[in-house]
């Protein structure tokens, strides 16, 4: 039995107070230390990503998949000793994509981690579960692995189309199966910004979607604390979510 610690953080790229946030989730990231943290809205020539790998105890490669400009996307965090194979992107439209990593595990199971980050505008349930169905299609040629693991912003509450297209294709997600129900609200964290994008109705829109061999031992939000001195500061304008997962 393989045991792996996961999650996913929309990051919001470089908006809404960086350098004020970017404390808080380095301090975040160095306590949570997962295997594997699939990320959005990453900026590269700021080095985001790499940041946050370097926060704790732990190394890490990163392994980005860009989305509508090769310097901007989303990114893989891999915690050493574990050593992913780049696995493939695919293109979903609308300056979005998915791409993956595959896994040994040291017992021997094989895992298939992706991240995507979904169209956002609000009004566009339709596109997003077209993409949602890209992406879906695209991983059933990793069936062949124990598990997978797809986690990211998804965009889409759990009574849009995407939703249930997911859990149709024998995905559950993490956090409702280890406490019953999906958080309330993983956006808008309550971050306050120039920037700040405030159309739509609060609610969950990021998940950790697990399907094959896999048990979710505990899941919850992450990177959700605002500064102790400033109640409209946070990490990100969306909370993380992480799971603890048995595979095998």
């Amino acid at each position: 039995m393989d045991r792996l610690h996961v999650a996913t953080l929309n990051l919001r790229n470089l908006a809404d107070r960086w350098d004020e946030r970017l404390p808080l989730l380095l301090a975040d990231m160095a306590a949570l230390q997962p295997d594997l943290i699939g990320l959005q809205e990453v900026v590269y020539p700021l080095q985001q990503d790499r940041l946050l790998g370097a926060a704790g105890a732990g190394h890490y490669r990163a392994v980005r998949g860009w989305a509508g400009r090769p310097e901007y996307g989303n990114s893989l965090l891999v915690r050493e000793p574990l050593a992913g194979t780049d696995d493939g992107r695919i293109e979903l439209g609308h300056d979005r994509s998915a791409h993956r990593i595959r896994l040994g595990l040291p017992g021997g199971s094989t895992i298939v981690f992706a991240v995507t980050h979904l169209h956002h505008e609000v009004g566009d349930e339709a596109l997003r579960d077209d993409q949602a169905r890209q992406v879906l299609h695209w991983m059933e040629s990793a069936s062949d692995a124990t598990a997978t693991v797809l986690v990211g912003d998804f965009n889409a509450d759990p009574a849009e189309p995407a939703y249930a297209r997911i859990l149709a294709a024998g995905y559950r997600s993490a956090h409702a199966e280890a406490n019953g129900r999906e958080p309330d609200i993983t956006w808008p964290s309550g971050l306050q910004g120039p920037a700040i994008d405030d159309d739509g109705d609060p609610g969950c829109l990021d998940y950790v979607w697990v399907r094959g061999a896999v048990r979710v031992v505990s899941a919850g939000l992450v990177f959700d604390r605002p500064a102790v001195h400033d109640p409209t500061l946070y990490p990100s304008d969306h909370f993380g979510l992480a799971a603890r997962l048995e595979i095998g």
